[in-house]
């Protein structure tokens, strides 16, 4: 069930759309001293829209570096990609990057896991290099749910809060990324049905009918919310 979510987390959806890529890039290249010499690494890269964004809109000389368990069809030339996981592509890796970026993925980890990742991760960095890791905001979160997902989301955000305490240390800056959503109810019930949230992974079909029913009475025809993300940079 898990990989119900990598592979529908970004699809067709405003985290897809190109209006939040080119925000969500801008975010990052205030945060960051990219040029077009820069390295970069995405990991847990979905379909690569936003590492291939970054290579246009710098005219990287390098392709960037994608990877993800998931070998999505349509996802863009602009990168190189490696169907791996972060560890597994630490123990052969040799390069350095600019950037490392890891958005809402961390999550689905283990502590230890964790842990192990930002190290390599660090090792991999140049010396004026940054690790750039997104989740949602664990204090400050609008996604519409329905009452069973509210409560997972609610256990969920609590770990995020506890990633968010381990990694918030020296040379750690707390950043927030906010993008005004508007996407039709029934896009978004799309989205619940594919399961595009951790959250929804263990539901069964019977809960996932009837919450998409509390949100169709709920809700109306067209959502507006706040997609609330804390970005942790971490340095070198």
């Amino acid at each position: 069930m898990a990989s119900i979510v990598i592979k529908n987390w970004d699809n067709k959806n405003w985290l897809s759309s190109k209006k939040y890529i080119q925000a969500l890039n801008e975010f990052i290249l205030l945060e960051t001293d990219l040029n077009k010499n820069s390295k970069i690494l995405d990991i847990g890269c979905g379909r690569g829209k936003i590492p291939g964004n970054l290579k246009s809109k710098l005219c990287l000389k390098n392709k960037p570096i994608g990877i993800d368990i998931i070998n999505h069809k349509d996802r863009d030339k602009r990168i190189k990609f490696k169907k791996k996981d972060g560890l597994s592509f630490f123990r052969d890796n040799k390069k350095k990057f600019n950037l490392i970026l890891i958005k809402q993925t961390i999550h689905l980890l283990s502590i230890s896991k964790i842990r192990k990742l930002i190290k390599k991760c660090k090792e991999s960095l140049h010396s004026d290099g940054k690790i750039l890791i997104f989740c949602l905001d664990p204090s400050n979160n609008e996604m519409p749910a329905f009452k069973l997902m509210s409560k997972n989301l609610k256990k969920s955000l609590l770990r995020d809060k506890m990633i968010i305490k381990i990694l918030n240390k020296k040379k750690v800056n707390l950043k927030k990324f906010v993008y005004k959503v508007k996407i039709s109810k029934k896009k978004y019930i799309k989205m619940i049905n594919d399961r595009f949230i951790s959250t929804l992974i263990s539901m069964s079909d019977k809960e996932i009918f009837e919450g998409i029913n509390e949100i169709d009475t709920e809700f109306d025809k067209n959502l507006i919310f706040n997609d609330n993300l804390v970005c942790i940079v971490i340095k070198k």
